[in-house]
């Protein structure tokens, strides 16, 4: 029993043995303390490598899979697209026709709540100054009635994935006459 250690006393520093008294022990000893101390810096510098490719390998993979989301949401545009075009040509009036398009506007917001939550957020632009960077103006108008390089008119809506551009919307923007 009092050979084991205590386990109150793991805190307390570790002996250090005394080095043997004749001079080729003491440089022996010299040589295995150098030895040792030369193994731990090696066992942490390979530690630290060891976490430092643990990090990098999991930023990579969090980067691939934001691409690929990217990727599927923008492959699921033009779908998104065609629902927002379908419901704008139903009529009004009450009927079978009518029943048909509360379903397909529950599709395109179910549709929409999904890509939102992946990162998915539509861009505001009617009223907007123009912004290369997310509009594409296809068609300018003049007017007096509003402030040059307004946003006039969308023809398709633009959208960013989680604060990035991912297609410009395209627009109609005024310009002076």
């Amino acid at each position: 029993m009092e050979n084991e250690r205590s386990p109150f006393l793991e805190d307390a520093a570790e002996e250090v043995p005394l080095p043997p008294a004749g001079p080729a022990e003491l440089d022996a000893f010299h040589a295995l303390s150098a030895e040792k101390a030369e193994l731990e810096d090696l066992l942490k510098r390979r530690q630290a490598d060891h976490e430092n490719f643990r990090r990098r390998a999991e930023r990579e993979r969090a980067e691939v899979y934001e691409i690929a989301s990217m990727e599927t949401v923008r492959m699921m545009l033009p779908t998104v697209d065609d629902l927002e075009r379908a419901l704008q040509t139903i009529p009004e009036e009450e009927g079978p026709l009518r029943e048909y398009a509360k379903g397909t506007h529950l599709i395109y917001q179910r549709l929409m709540e999904t890509l939102t939550k992946l990162g998915l957020e539509p861009l505001e632009t009617v009223g907007q100054h123009f912004d290369p960077n997310l509009h594409h103006a296809v068609q300018k108008e003049q007017r007096k009635d509003v402030d040059e390089e307004t946003v006039l008119e969308e023809y398709q809506r633009g959208y960013n994935f989680k604060g990035r551009p991912l297609r410009p919307a395209m627009v109609k923007v005024s310009v002076k006459s």
